[in-house]
């Protein structure tokens, strides 16, 4: 579709679970990577050294125009820093998000990678904010959109063939939908059971909760006695998640993607955090910070009964970034590729 372009699809290893990272390949029809790298999991010290080292020789190799990472996650940083340090290019999608958390590792991983990117693809009108304030120069900023959105609307369409919800016994039903790997929200024994107490006491409320359980996540529940309101189920992949999450009566997240999607699907979603990157989804969306306290979710999931959040889908968020993504590149790189 684009001959001036030839992309080669590098995968870090970072997320290596089956169920979570080779099935959300098969499901999106993504290619094979050209590369694996394998890293695996560890510290953030660990990991993040692992994929830099493995990262470099590809680079070496393969002498890219530019090297695109996305989003806030280890792999982003460590593959944006290595390219700027051989004096490649680093575009980075979803640019300019913040938390004004630091105590978070995907704010340290947003701040490190825009402040070396040559080309910013933004979002929401929040980033375009945050990245005017920071100092960074309006040329290397293009407002484009949310590329997840444009992966959701693709999926949206075959997740009509899915099964889960049959599976699930939830098809014509009211349900609700949680995801929790965030290790503020995991890693902690309290503070876990806390968001677990209010999780039960909500599906004991006539609405059972489907828990598909992040790898991170299953070791600490089994630490937990849990009500059997709560369904707990393997990883799903990204259609069957999809299927859920479209039909779901409200979803409980502490995923930035989660707070996005169910924006754009206008599915009712309580963020279990103290703040978001994303402030658009609670400006205009269906999303509300229900904090992580015991009290403070089953506040927000009273107000939330009593007022139903009435939101709407934020600008170019229309299934449409990819092209504007592609234009913004292929302007930045015209020099680059024609010298």
């Amino acid at each position: 579709m684009f001959p001036e372009f030839a992309p080669a699809l590098i995968h870090t290893g970072q997320h290596y679970d089956e169920k979570m990272s080779g099935q959300f390949f098969r499901d999106l029809g993504l290619p094979e990577p050209l590369y694996n790298l394998e890293a695996g999991s560890g510290s953030h010290a660990q990991q993040t050294a692992e994929i830099m080292k493995r990262f470099e020789p590809v680079v070496l190799h393969e002498q890219p125009h530019a090297v695109l990472v996305v989003g806030d996650v280890n792999s982003t940083a460590a593959c944006a820093l290595v390219a700027k340090k051989l004096n490649v290019n680093v575009i980075h999608v979803e640019a300019g998000l913040r938390s004004f958390d630091r105590s978070m590792p995907e704010e340290i991983n947003r701040l490190v990678t825009d402040a070396i990117s040559d080309l910013l693809l933004v979002t929401e009108e929040s980033g375009l904010r945050n990245l005017q304030h920071e100092g960074v120069s309006p040329e290397k900023i293009r407002f484009v959109g949310n590329l997840m959105i444009d992966s959701l609307y693709y999926q949206l369409e075959r997740s009509r063939s899915s099964r889960v919800l049959d599976e699930m016994g939830v098809r014509g039903k009211s349900f609700g939908l949680i995801t929790l790997h965030r290790p503020a929200n995991v890693d902690e024994p309290a503070q876990l059971q806390q968001l677990l107490r209010a999780l039960q006491e909500i599906a004991a409320d006539s609405l059972p909760l489907l828990f598909p359980v992040h790898p991170r996540t299953r070791a600490r529940l089994q630490e937990q006695q849990l009500a059997n309101s709560l369904y707990l189920m393997e990883p799903l992949g990204y259609t069957d998640f999809v299927a859920l999450m479209s039909h779901a009566a409200v979803v409980f997240t502490d995923s930035g993607g989660v707070q996005e999607e169910t924006t754009a699907l206008g599915i009712p979603c309580l963020t279990l955090r103290n703040n978001t990157e994303r402030p658009i989804t609670v400006d205009q969306g269906t999303n509300r910070l229900a904090g992580t306290t015991y009290e403070s979710i089953l506040r927000a999931w009273q107000e939330m009964k009593k007022n139903p959040p009435a939101g709407k889908i934020p600008q170019f968020w229309d299934g449409e970034a990819a092209q504007r993504c592609v234009e913004a590149i292929r302007t930045a790189l015209a020099p680059a590729s024609s010298g």
